[in-house]
């Protein structure tokens, strides 16, 4: 265990309920519920419904579109190609409406953290200590 745990100076003044508390965080996890709650379940709606048609509508899921291949496969292959647009759909609106605010709250714990480090440095060099805790 490093001196700096027995240090109380070394403690970061985050308060994470604070932050979770602040209306940016708020911000943050309204976008990215109103994103995934509604595409989960989206997308459970149509694999069900894949899943209903492969057991209730065997003619329609067998029903031959060009040689072997018929609806039923079509639409298995349809659940990966769907599976690959939510991520890429996802990527794209969490760089452009998570990543900002996620950065600027991130970047402001850590200016809180980089002054409060400062702080303690600028204290502990004021009453003459050094790093065993000792002030001479």
């Amino acid at each position: 265990m490093g001196k700096d745990a027995l240090n109380p100076d070394a403690v970061a003044p985050v308060d994470f309920q604070e932050v979770q508390a602040s209306e940016q965080f708020k911000e943050l996890r309204k976008r990215h519920r109103s994103f995934v709650f509604p595409m989960a379940v989206a997308f459970l709606l149509w694999y069900l419904a894949y899943v209903l048609l492969a057991d209730y509508a065997v003619d329609f899921m067998s029903t031959k579109v060009w040689g072997n291949i018929n609806i039923g496969l079509i639409l298995g292959l349809l659940q990966f190609v769907s599976t690959f647009a939510i991520t890429s759909f996802y990527v794209s609106y969490s760089n452009r409406k998570l990543d900002p605010l996620a950065t600027e709250i991130r970047n402001e714990l850590e200016a809180r953290i980089t002054a409060h480090d400062q702080a303690a440095v600028a204290h502990s060099g004021a009453r003459g200590g050094n790093d065993d805790g000792v002030t001479t």
